[in-house]
């Protein structure tokens, strides 16, 4: 539009534009840049600019433009343009900007969390829960509801201490989105700033005598250029004016959506991520592949029999699971990779309130590409795995076995069995996990067992 409505003087000047854009998309991507510094650096570079093409009789050193753009402010040249655009430009981007940060930090938090490794407690109350009928010649039955919630919560005690912080961190996504939709929706405020920038030049250029007058006075009289520069006017290409903005010629995304659409979209997935870490052993539990239900409560495996299951549910956290009766919980150990998270979370939060009052945040560390859905179950699916393991070292060391299959004569499965699993390892930046041994065949009776417990775990993983 500038090249259609300025032509060859846009296009002389051009760098002037460009620089505007290129700063614009190195903040939005996580550059470092100021950009109330940045707008009033463009609009000081314009104005010199448009001096020099209103007074084309006058030849202007570095120095007398440099006194020109300090005027800027005092004489408002281009109306009140700037002052109005600063202000939706900054709170725009720094809402834009800051919401795309965060839905990164939200689901690099919910990947990272979903690789922590289970404890040694962990697995041995996963193996009771899900391996031990069929030891006891109970395969069809499944453990109670409420026997899972407490291995789940003894299991995942740690990511339910994440709830609080990801809640605050969810509402304050929920805020900055509101801007999105408002007033400050960076797509309404970027698709007429050609217009409103060229309503600025018009501005310029109506007041040139008043603001040409009022700079001579005070930088002084500047020096006569060449006759052939002098016998020129102003150009008559000011004169043109853009073609009125119309709002329904709004870009959409590349999935066909407007961005109003697309925000409300996300909102509601924010909204349903809340209190995700402390609803996972009920996610997990009510699944019917994995215990008998809530209305199944005596036909069911509570740990010892096929019975009701007694002892009562604990409540969610670390430091509520002091007398979980399913899993061993070092509760003055909290795992220090978690709240490595948590103290992330809480650091975004603290940036995403800024942003909503539109205060500028600074990201040392920025990438703004990829999904919004977090995977928050997969960490249950881990667990299972590891407990895959675990069964196979198990018939490895068993190999002197009388093929009978009542291998469960205590009130727990075999203690024997030696539990070859690798203790929590040091935290470091991946998380990585010690990969655990190859396991040795069974006896053929056990390996059938194993077969379809694989199987309807693999159901589960799905």
């Amino acid at each position: 539009m500038f090249v259609r409505t300025y032509g060859m003087l846009y296009m002389q000047n051009s760098e002037v534009f460009q620089d505007l854009f290129t700063e614009l998309k190195r903040y939005y991507t996580g550059g470092n840049v100021n950009l109330e510094e940045m707008l009033n650096d463009f609009w000081a570079r314009l104005l010199e600019r448009m001096f020099q093409l209103i007074n084309p009789q006058y030849h202007f050193s570095e120095d007398y433009l440099e006194c020109v753009s300090k005027y800027t402010d005092q004489l408002k040249p281009f109306g009140d343009v700037p002052r109005k655009l600063k202000i939706q430009v900054t709170r725009a981007f720094i809402a834009a900007r800051t919401f795309v940060q965060g839905l990164t930090v939200g689901r690099e938090v919910a990947n990272r969390v979903s690789k922590v490794s289970p404890t040694p407690g962990c697995i041995r109350a996963l193996m009771k829960m899900l391996y031990c009928p069929y030891c006891r010649g109970l395969p069809t039955v499944r453990p109670c509801n409420n026997y899972c919630l407490n291995v789940m919560k003894g299991c995942l005690a740690n990511q339910a201490d994440l709830d609080t912080e990801w809640n605050l961190f969810i509402d304050a996504m929920l805020l900055v989105a509101e801007r999105l939709e408002g007033p400050f929706n960076i797509e309404s405020v970027m698709d007429p700033i050609d217009v409103k920038i060229s309503e600025a030049i018009m501005n310029m250029q109506e007041n040139s005598m008043q603001v040409s007058a009022k700079v001579f006075q005070g930088c002084g009289q500047p020096k006569p250029a060449p006759a052939l520069r002098s016998a020129r006017s102003a150009p008559e290409n000011f004169n043109t004016r853009f073609r009125p903005y119309n709002p329904e010629e709004r870009p959409t995304t590349a999935a066909g959506t407007s961005l109003d659409r697309l925000v409300t979209d996300i909102k509601e997935k924010l909204k349903l991520s809340k209190k995700v870490w402390s609803a996972l052993p009920y996610t997990i539990c009510k699944d019917e592949s994995v215990t008998a239900g809530t209305s199944n409560e005596e036909e069911c495996w509570n740990g010892h029999s096929k019975a009701r299951y007694l002892p009562e549910i604990m409540n969610d956290g670390l430091t509520n699971q002091i007398n979980n009766p399913e899993v061993d919980v070092d509760i003055t150990r909290p795992d220090t990779f978690i709240r490595q998270q948590i103290m992330a979370l809480r650091v975004m939060t603290n940036k995403l309130k800024n942003a909503y009052n539109g205060n500028d945040v600074n990201f040392q560390d920025t990438s703004i590409t990829g999904s919004t859905e977090f995977g928050v179950l997969e960490h249950s699916s881990h667990i299972l795995s590891k407990v895959n393991v675990v069964i196979c070292i198990c018939l490895g060391d068993e190999s002197s076995g009388s093929g009978s299959g009542s291998g469960c004569m205590d009130d727990v499965c075999p203690t024997e069995f030696e539990f070859v699993t690798t203790e929590a390892p040091p935290v470091d930046p991946d998380r990585r996990e010690v990969d655990s041994s190859a396991a040795q065949r069974g006896h053929s009776l056990l390996s059938w067992c194993l077969t379809g417990i694989v199987l309807a775990l693999q159901r589960l993983s799905r």
